[in-house]
């Protein structure tokens, strides 16, 4: 053993024993020649190690043998065709399972094996992967690879692990793996028919399970849609202030004001209703008009043109709020000049700029009241939020407010109480109420609500196994969160290959150092 150019080498050679024919497995030490391999090993006091090895080349003296000679492998240290020990081969592969190409590259490097990325990654593929255990309870969810290209994630829901993974999300894919592997007992999944349909085809036995944070998902994106249909009500759930009584709400005003953004408002409004009503559909629509859908969806799901304007929010407060009574005080008293009040008020501890006093008179100048700060009305998703969160973690504000928000407005009331009576039976895992609560919602007078009531009903009986029964579908949505932080590894430029490979390898290591 010596040292050269920061480099330990080591000298070693093959012991006079017989060694087996690889072929015949009859054993043999008739020498043919002798040859050096250099074998490169784990690092040693932070300088790279490379070890030559003298071994022999064997006759074979089997007469049904077809190999003439061979060459001897020494167990732990040398494999046919590979120019790394065995420990130094696993820490590659391990390098290019943890932290892919560019990753695993840098902390070889560190570690004294430099490799480059692309010889990181062929390791890595190399790699063989484990044969898939079926699995007693199933989890398939979907994710999305790019844009609007997605892939299918299987995960065993006892061990937590991911078994499989491929591109696409369709239905004869996971048919033919259910085929292939028999014996799945239940299958968690969410509402999505291609994969309820796989399911059914491909394991006709197994209990299917609709998640309930799909469900309870669905439910919110419906209340979030009626919220929104009712924007003209969210400004109730602010109290008024006390000025304000004398003077018209802010609301009717902006309504009653003739600027262009209403009249093209009103236009597009009147288009797409006078359309809609025909039954086309809204990309029909979309086209004879020349919008885009989604602003035709938004126009053909209001109730009225004013929902679909713009409106400008109330000011928010600012550290002058506290002296604006002054201010109008002294204004009455006859004091006009912004430098003067600012002088005032600046001896009583307001630390803002002139300039801020300047703009807060300016409507005293026209005749007009100060512009005093009113709260914002809260935006559709808040309410639906603040609808869907149960009551005892809400805020004393969020309280408050939806409370003087559901009794001016009883349709949304109603939604509240729907909510609550499904939020009752996850809570108490029982659906013996779920076809009276899916009556009210068919009747409730929201197609929103009317559409789920309909989905749900036409899988009803994964519906029920998922209020009743403890399986979900949270490990598959907690595995598809660490495969998407596999993708940013490989800066998402990883094909569904070695997505795969490291997925299941990966999952392969959990299972072995848990």
């Amino acid at each position: 053993m010596w040292a050269e150019g920061g480099v330990v080498r080591i000298a070693a050679r093959t012991r006079e024993l017989s060694v087996a024919c690889p072929d015949c497995r009859r054993g043999s030490a008739r020498v043919h020649s002798r040859y050096s391999r250099t074998l490169a090993d784990l690092a040693v006091g932070g300088r790279p190690v490379l070890i030559v090895l003298s071994v022999r080349r064997l006759f074979c003296d089997g007469a049904d043998c077809g190999r003439r000679t061979f060459a001897e492998q020494v167990e732990g240290l040398t494999v046919r065709y590979q120019r790394r020990s065995p420990l130094l081969q696993h820490l590659v592969e391990m390098a290019g399972v943890m932290l892919a190409g560019r990753g695993g590259a840098r902390l070889l490097h560190i570690l004294k094996a430099p490799l480059s990325r692309t010889s990181v990654l062929f390791q890595l593929m190399r790699m063989r992967l484990p044969s898939a255990v079926t699995p007693r309870v199933l989890g398939v969810d979907d994710f999305a690879l790019y844009a609007d290209v997605y892939g299918t994630l299987l995960v065993d829901a006892d061990t937590r692990l991911p078994i499989e993974l491929w591109a696409g999300r369709d239905a004869e894919q996971l048919t033919a793996w259910l085929r292939t592997h028999p014996g799945v007992e239940v299958v968690c999944r969410d509402g999505s028919l291609t994969y309820r349909q796989g399911i059914t085809d491909g394991a006709p036995d197994a209990v299917q399970v609709s998640d309930r944070f799909h469900l309870w998902q669905g439910l919110s994106k419906r209340v979030s849609d009626i919220a929104a249909g009712h924007r003209g009500c969210l400004t109730a759930s602010v109290p008024e202030p006390e000025q304000a009584a004398s003077s018209p709400p802010s609301a009717e005003l902006s309504e009653a004001a003739d600027t262009p953004a209403h009249r093209h408002a009103k236009q597009l409004f009147e288009a797409v209703h006078a359309v809609s009503n025909s039954g086309k559909s809204l990309s029909a629509i979309a086209r004879e008009l020349g919008l885009n859908r989604r602003t035709v969806a938004k126009y053909a799901r209001a109730a009225s043109w004013q929902e679909c304007v713009r409106r400008t929010p109330p000011r928010r407060s600012t550290s002058l709020d506290p002296y604006l009574e002054y201010l109008r005080q002294r204004w009455e008293e006859g004091e006009h000049t912004a430098t003067v009040l600012h002088e005032e008020i600046v001896a009583k501890g307001y630390g803002g700029h002139y300039q801020r006093v300047k703009m807060a008179i300016a409507p005293l100048r026209r005749g007009l009241p100060i512009d005093t700060p009113r709260e914002r009305p809260p935006s559709p998703r808040q309410v639906a939020r603040w609808i869907t969160i149960t009551p005892s973690r809400r805020s004393l504000h969020a309280t408050e407010t939806l409370r003087r928000l559901l009794e001016h407005c009883p349709e949304l009331d109603r939604v509240h109480d729907l909510v609550r009576q499904f939020a009752a039976m996850l809570d108490a895992r029982d659906a013996a109420s779920l076809p009276d609560w899916l009556d009210h919602l068919a009747s409730s007078g929201f197609p929103a609500l009317a559409g789920l009531a309909k989905a749900i009903r036409e899988d009803q009986p994964a519906v029920v196994q998922g209020i009743t029964t403890p399986f979900n579908s949270g490990v598959n949505e907690g595995r598809i969160t660490d495969l998407k932080l596999q993708k940013r590894i490989m800066a998402g430029r990883a094909g569904v290959p070695l997505l795969r490979h490291r997925v299941i390898l990966m999952a392969g290591l959990r299972r072995r150092y848990p």
